[in-house]
């Protein structure tokens, strides 16, 4: 039973479009499942998911080694907002935006709930260990990095 005298973290309390910009930044959970480099096919608006992601991405650390700078020198990089967030469906399924998009709750391990951001990195959750970066690989065998949506969970 939740003791009513601590008060409801903001998450619990807002909206996605309710947030301050520090409260919005504070939910990713630093998995950067997000910076895999993702094929849709054109026909059947199907998603492949790669073990490759964008070069930009300190992949020991998980995070853009230049965030304010991202969009410019990746195009294809989204701003994340509450309105195009309902829109991705390529999101992980655990992506703290997606989850409170759809009315639910975080999961154990993000760091708002943890209280550490390794617990994300000790979930498994988190690309560290498992990704190559996209300027390590030619472009021409990027599609032979293609994995099971199983193994990208």
């Amino acid at each position: 039973m939740r003791d009513s005298s601590v008060p409801s973290p903001f998450w619990q309390k807002k909206s996605l479009d309710q947030m301050t910009p520090e409260e919005w930044e504070s939910l990713c959970d630093g998995c950067a499942r997000c910076c895999i480099v993702k094929f849709e096919d054109v026909d059947t608006a199907e998603i492949f998911y790669t073990d490759v992601v964008c070069s930009l991405l300190d992949i020991e650390r998980c995070q853009c080694s230049d965030y304010p700078h991202r969009h410019q020198l990746v195009p294809t990089c989204l701003v994340l907002n509450p309105d195009i967030i309902k829109q991705l469906n390529w999101m992980p399924e655990t992506c703290a935006y997606r989850l409170l998009a759809q009315g639910k709750k975080l999961e154990w391990w993000h760091p708002l709930v943890s209280g550490t951001p390794d617990s994300v990195h000790r979930a498994g959750i988190s690309v560290r260990g498992k990704v190559f970066l996209e300027k390590d690989i030619p472009a021409e065998e990027i599609e032979d990095h293609i994995i099971d949506p199983g193994d990208e969970e």
